[in-house]
């Protein structure tokens, strides 16, 4: 049953990620509690993305979870009752409502200061210029500490109430000019210098502010600086530089098929996925997703989670070739949680898999916080070595060897040593870069005069270069390097590897790194178990189920069969082997393969099922009535099951028994035209 409810899971996956976009709404479309928060509470500070997904929603469920995924994902606090954000933000449109709307025939919210306050929040300082004779009413914010935002370190914003009346609206040095500021200026409009002259000679400090809007800031050439309009620019563009919307496009992705009390918990990850070959000739993906927090539950002082880990393969048509499922428990004591508290969480898994293209997609669930989180690769694999290749690089910040009788397997494990991953493959200058990759396709001239060059590109030249015989590595298929980062200045830098014969090159792998100015980084607590051994038949199971999704019974077969020999009491490697034998109409080989299961206790339905297929198949039918009655008695009817039941009935000549076999039939699906022909057929 699980394995049923997960092919569906993925199905629905599947559909929903290919439906996902669907027909935007206008807002006006909207019932009116939603078109008011869109259009009137969160105008200012939603991305388009955001607004985009929003519109996109059909239903008012859909719409609550999502506004409550847009505050969450605002929260600076998420572990407590109060969402800062929120309450905060709501707050300055019941100032702006209630300042800026005296006198004008609009909401505060709506004005340009009403607008800048909410984007903005309370300015450092406000200077105010009113009642002047020579000057329309005017007022200058000062802010000060925004710089995370690409703004300056002190800047101002002018807004003045232009020819007098209405409302205060937002300065512009090149748009407006000092001219607009002024009540009686009649010189030149386009005279700027002229014009900042005369508002020079009725108040200095403002005639610079209208020239510059960033203090200390020179004019040139008697035009206003440009630096002010990309600054007003800057401002406006700052509710989508303070947060990631990434969350809304995987609520619109996941919402019909995460549970809805996910569905506004997405959380974002880092990840990276290298594909290895063991020794054995298996391919294997390993994988690393990393998680900036991590929650857990507290029961008398120990702390705890439980991840699920759901993983999906298909093929370029869509095609479902293998999904898996990981239940992960995490349990830590006090003193555990305070070394991981401030650190990234990593969770290192691999799984086999056949060459070819596909599309892999993980969904990671945490069912102690709600949250989850989600990414999707395309992947190649090529099993061509008549020419020299090299797999994918994979830079670590530590590595650690294993023992030699120590067969088990490692995500990233490269040789004897398993290379300590991170996807962002930041470092620092006192770090050792771990460098490991695999070399196939070498001929036996080949290792003897091949080389491997290692170039550090910066800024597209080269940094560093070295070379190394591939006849000095005495593991040549498995290479694994360390390079000192004392010498390398922060930047950010590519590491290319070439495999060369002379001048030649054959193949080539590079990746990305960076190394960070900071004095320390916080590397990850990493959640990383051993797997089994590669000759373990769980590998030849799978490998089996990826070739039978593919429709390869052939060498889905050879594998069961491969499996089903190292262990002969597994019943699911027995049954595995045996659909293959039914779809090949080797029955005698399912009789034989599955017999000595019966007499187990807590059997499953399959086992009777294929038994009684082929008794039937080969004649025996009293057999496969033992077998089908066996089935039914466990675990209910089906009209597919008394249908065959009623065949062997009537091959017998218990026509009496196959009637009342295909009468019940039609009691649970009616809509069986054969059935009720063959039934009428035998009354006749």
């Amino acid at each position: 049953m699980k394995r049923i409810l997960l092919i569906l899971f993925f199905i629905v996956l599947s559909f929903s990620l290919l439906f996902s976009q669907s027909k935007k709404k206008s807002p006006n479309e909207l019932p009116e509690r939603y078109r008011k928060w869109l259009e009137e509470e969160v105008v200012y500070i939603i991305s388009k993305t955001e607004r985009d997904v929003f519109l996109q929603l059909e239903t008012d469920r859909e719409r609550d979870l999502f506004i409550e995924a847009f505050w969450k994902h605002r929260d600076p606090t998420p572990g407590t009752p109060e969402n800062e954000f929120k309450t905060e933000h709501y707050r300055r449109i019941n100032y702006a409502n209630f300042n800026f709307g005296r006198g004008v025939p609009k909401p505060g919210w709506k004005t340009d200061r009403g607008k800048i306050y909410i984007i903005l929040g309370e300015p450092r300082d406000i200077e105010r210029y009113t009642g002047e004779s020579e000057i329309y009413n005017t007022e200058v914010w000062f802010y000060q500490g925004l710089t995370q935002y690409g703004l300056p370190p002190g800047f101002n914003l002018v807004f003045f109430q232009k020819g007098g009346v209405g409302e205060y609206v937002l300065y512009s040095p090149t748009a407006d000019g000092p001219q607009a500021l002024m009540t009686s200026y009649f010189g030149d409009q386009a005279d700027y210098l002229a014009a900042f002259q005369k508002l020079k000679e009725i108040n200095p400090t403002l005639a610079q502010t209208s020239m510059s809007l960033i203090p200390g800031e020179s004019a040139y050439y008697g035009r206003p600086s440009l630096s002010s309009d990309i600054l007003l620019q800057n401002v406006m563009n700052v509710p989508q530089k303070q947060f990631e919307d990434k969350y809304a496009q995987k609520f619109l992705a996941y919402k019909d098929i995460v549970e809805v009390e996910y569905t506004a918990n997405y959380i974002d990850n880092d990840n990276s996925v290298k594909i290895l070959r063991d020794p054995s000739g298996i391919y294997f993906v390993n994988y690393v997703i990393e998680l900036s927090k991590f929650s857990v539950q507290e029961y008398e002082r120990k702390y705890s989670t439980h991840l699920k880990l759901n993983g999906n393969l298909t093929d370029e048509e869509g095609k479902i070739i293998y999904q898996y499922e990981s239940s992960l428990p995490i349990s830590l004591d006090e003193a555990g949680l305070k070394s991981v508290t401030y650190r990234p969480f990593n969770l290192y898994d691999m799984f086999p898999v056949l060459p070819g293209k596909y599309k892999f997609s993980v969904i990671l669930k945490n069912e102690v916080s709600k949250e989850f989180t989600t990414f999707e690769k395309e992947i190649i694999i090529s099993e061509d070595d008549s020419s020299p290749r090299l797999s994918p690089l994979v830079l670590g910040y530590k590595a650690e060897a294993s023992s030699s009788e120590d067969e088990r397997l490692m995500p990233f494990k490269i040789g004897g040593e398993q290379i300590y991953h991170e996807p962002k493959n930041i470092y620092l200058p006192q770090d050792t870069l771990y460098l490991g990759f695999q070399v196939f396709g070498l001929s036996k001239e080949l290792k003897e005069r091949g080389i491997i060059k290692y170039e550090f590109l910066r800024e597209g030249e080269i940094f560093k270069s070295l070379t190394r015989k591939i006849s000095e590595y005495s593991d040549q298929r498995n290479i694994l390097e360390e390079f000192s980062l004392n010498a390398f200045p922060p930047s950010r830098y590519r590491i290319k590897v070439v495999l060369l014969d002379g001048e030649q090159e054959l193949a080539s792998s590079f990746d990305d790194f960076d190394i960070t100015p900071v004095t320390s980084l916080p590397r990850p607590w990493v959640y990383n178990k051993k797997f089994l051994p590669a000759s373990d038949p769980a590998y030849d199971y799978i490998l089996g189920k990826q070739y039978f999704s593919r429709g390869d019974f052939q060498n889905a077969r050879q594998r069961f069969e491969k499996a089903f020999q190292k262990k002969p009491d597994s019943i699911e490697f027995a049954l595995a082997l045996s659909q293959v034998y039914s779809i090949e109409n080797k029955f005698s080989q399912v009789k034989e393969t599955l017999l000595p299961f019966v007499k187990r206790p807590e059997v499953p339905y399959q086992v009777y099922f294929l038994l009684g297929k082929s008794f039937q198949a080969l004649g025996e039918y009293s057999q496969a009535i033992y077998y089908y009655d066996e089935a039914i008695s466990h675990f209910g009817i089906n009209f597919y099951l008394l249908n065959l039941l009623g065949e062997c009935y009537f091959k017998i000549g218990s026509i009496e028994e196959a009637l009342a076999a295909w009468k019940k039939s039609l009691e649970i699906n009616p809509d069986q035209p054969e059935i009720k022909k063959l039934i009428e057929s035998i009354k006749k």
